[in-house]
């Protein structure tokens, strides 16, 4: 897929004005992180453009609503944050349009890792639904893939050690020269993500109404 470049005028002390919550697999827009993030923002930075869609299980499809979604968003002063495959998701965006990325135990691998999925599954939030992860998703999933990070200093990862789903090895491997946070216990959900977030509203420019970090 080809998309338009990181503009010319980036600068990290840029405020962000537009974020977008990408959740994980099986996941959707009423996990607890991705609830919690909205809660915040929506207090702290009522300015800030929020958008967490719900993902299709195609990653091509995925992938085209989210850059539809954020085609007019100014990249310079945009944000996506992702967890586990929203991560994945989240780094592919991130390096076409070289905007800000906020990791949370992202998947490094999904092509790999995902196969094992192929056929029915259940939503973690709605259980009663269900949907169909194809043999095809696979080879998308591939295709979504980008090499060394361009720009590390624009992301901001989390990880677990305790991390039960992905090997937090691999992640720190991958994302080692981003500014990042390496905890010694933790879970794959990140419990008590909340405390993370006036960190993560500082490392985006975003100052509340006395003028302070969040």
């Amino acid at each position: 897929m080809d998309y338009p470049q990181a503009t010319a005028d980036y600068h990290p002390d840029m405020a962000i004005t537009h974020l977008l919550y990408l959740h994980g697999f099986r996941s959707s827009p009423h996990s607890h992180k991705a609830q919690a993030m909205a809660a915040y923002t929506g207090s702290h930075f009522p300015q800030v453009q929020w958008w967490c869609p719900q993902l299709p299980p195609s990653p091509r499809a995925a992938m085209a609503l989210m850059m539809r979604g954020i085609a007019d968003w100014p990249t310079a002063h945009m944000a996506v944050v992702g967890s586990s495959l929203g991560g994945f998701y989240a780094t592919h965006i991130a390096e076409a349009t070289g905007c800000l990325a906020l990791l949370i135990n992202p998947a490094v691998d999904p092509a790999r890792d995902l196969g094992k999925y192929i056929g029915e599954n259940r939503q973690w939030h709605a259980p009663e639904e269900s949907f169909y992860f194809l043999p095809e998703y696979v080879d998308e999933l591939r295709s979504l893939e980008v090499g060394a990070l361009q720009h590390p200093a624009r992301y901001r990862t989390i990880l677990a050690k305790g991390d039960e789903v992905l090997d937090w090895r691999e992640m720190h491997a991958r994302y080692a020269y981003t500014r990042l946070t390496l905890l010694e216990g933790g879970d794959h959900a990140l419990t008590g993500f909340e405390a993370f977030l006036p960190d993560l509203a500082a490392f985006m420019g975003l100052m509340g109404d006395t003028g302070t970090s969040a």
